[in-house]
């Protein structure tokens, strides 16, 4: 029986409370007790992972390829309220879609057993690649910006170092491999813009798991391997929510929801895809990608403290934000494209309210450029820059649009991205 919210969440508060109060008296040592308590909120997430831990064993022919694929998040109504502590205490619900850009799943990972009892990862979009030859190596994914981190955190809760291995290592990673049947060798491709607002890097930090997941015979269903992203992204030190690797891995347009609790199942209620069909798609409905970067580790970290603070104001905009997602969802059921425009404009006007960095000078220059045009536009993710998604008012507006800002970008970046309803989410298969 899992305690009740707020029987856990305490430990968390009373850190925070206590680097608040010493902030506000202009008193030292208020950064540790801060870093304290999302250490604690790290510690719950991931010690949530560690009661099932993995045994990797080789379910591959030697020859055999596992290859992984997603598409993107496109987010719609009901961001935020996936992130904990918000949705350990009340829940979630987030409408999104899986999109494949320029026709093409555009997260993949490809992964493979080699005789060499070394781990090697490379990235096809960074150019680079790295060889891991000890757990200490494996383990080396504390900052969100060390080389390959997302690939080595994946590599740990698919039980490559001892604390996530059901037998508790054999040692060294060598002889850790030599048991496994070899190593590995692990190539991933993300071909989306840093900063895009798509939920890259928790997409790609789930791929990597459901690759690992099918050559090591680790059993994990799509609920378990968005959840292990959760934990994957609390050892990053990045935090972040459920909705981006969800969005991924369930296709198609949908409602996602949790309840209250600390194992956080989420339950998928599909949709009809009518709105968000050919027709629609870069004819009425467009993604343009802004050229503006913008890191959510810090929005984050941000909105997070205000909840540990039970801020009235961010918990009644939280509340407003789910309310919004069911508003969402009765749209798209009744395909009705203005109601539908009329949640996503509230759902930009509200993430407004909770950050007000998400919607920037450069963004506002942008947005008035086409106003007329536009039924609805938002930022997609944490805002602040990445990609925008544009609901014209008709097919003739749409064009608009695309001519103006075609002709006139406000960077050299900036451009429109085709886009197209992925119906089958998160793939894995092998040559």
């Amino acid at each position: 029986m899992q305690p009740e919210p707020h029987e856990y969440l305490a430990s968390v508060r009373e850190p925070m409370q206590q680097a608040v109060e010493l902030r506000r008296r202009h008193r030292g040592g208020w950064q540790n007790w801060e870093r304290k308590a999302f250490e604690r909120l790290r510690d719950l997430i991931v010690g949530d992972a560690q009661l099932s831990l993995a045994l990797p064993q080789v379910t591959t022919k030697e020859d055999q390829i596992v290859w992984a694929r997603s598409p993107v998040r496109l987010d719609l109504a009901g961001g935020w309220t996936d992130t904990p502590p918000y949705c350990l205490e009340y829940g979630g619900k987030v409408v999104n879609l899986a999109a494949n850009l320029n026709g093409q799943p555009p997260i993949q990972v490809f992964a493979r057993v080699i005789p060499q009892p070394e781990i090697v990862l490379r990235s096809i979009d960074l150019g680079q690649g790295v060889r891991l030859r000890t757990y200490a190596e494996v383990e080396n994914f504390g900052a969100p910006f060390t080389p390959f981190a997302i690939a080595r955190a994946a590599l740990a809760l698919a039980g490559f170092i001892p604390r996530f291995h059901a037998n508790g290592g054999h040692g060294s990673l060598q002889k850790h491999l030599r048991n496994f049947g070899g190593g590995l060798e692990i190539t991933q491709l993300s071909a989306v813009p840093k900063g895009s607002g798509l939920g890259a890097s928790s997409i790609l930090a789930a791929t990597l798991l459901a690759a690992l997941n099918d050559l090591c015979g680790l059993r994990w269903d799509k609920n378990m391997i968005a959840a292990r992203t959760l934990a994957l992204e609390q050892l990053l030190t990045t935090g972040g929510g459920w909705q981006d690797q969800a969005g991924a891995i369930y296709s198609g347009v949908k409602l996602l929801q949790t309840y209250p609790g600390l194992r956080q199942q989420i339950q998928v209620r599909w949709l009809p895809e009518h709105l968000f069909q050919a027709a629609q798609l870069n004819h009425r409905v467009l993604l343009y990608y802004t050229g503006i970067t913008r890191l959510a580790k810090n929005i984050l970290q941000e909105i997070v403290r205000q909840i540990f603070l039970n801020s009235p104001q961010h918990l009644e905009t939280l509340a407003a934000i789910g309310q919004n997602a069911e508003a969402t969802f009765e749209a798209i059921q009744r395909c009705d494209y203005g109601a539908l425009a009329v949640c996503v404009d509230r759902s930009w006007k509200l993430n407004q309210k909770l950050d007000s960095g998400t919607n920037p000078p450069a963004v506002q220059r942008l947005l008035d450029r086409v106003q007329k045009h536009l039924a609805a536009a938002k930022l997609l993710g944490a805002g602040g820059g990445g990609f925008l998604l544009m609901f014209a008012h008709d097919e003739s507006h749409a064009q608009e649009i695309l001519r103006k800002l075609t002709r006139n970008p406000p960077n050299p970046r900036a451009r429109f991205v085709e886009l197209n309803l992925s119906t089958t989410g998160l793939q894995v298969t092998r040559s």
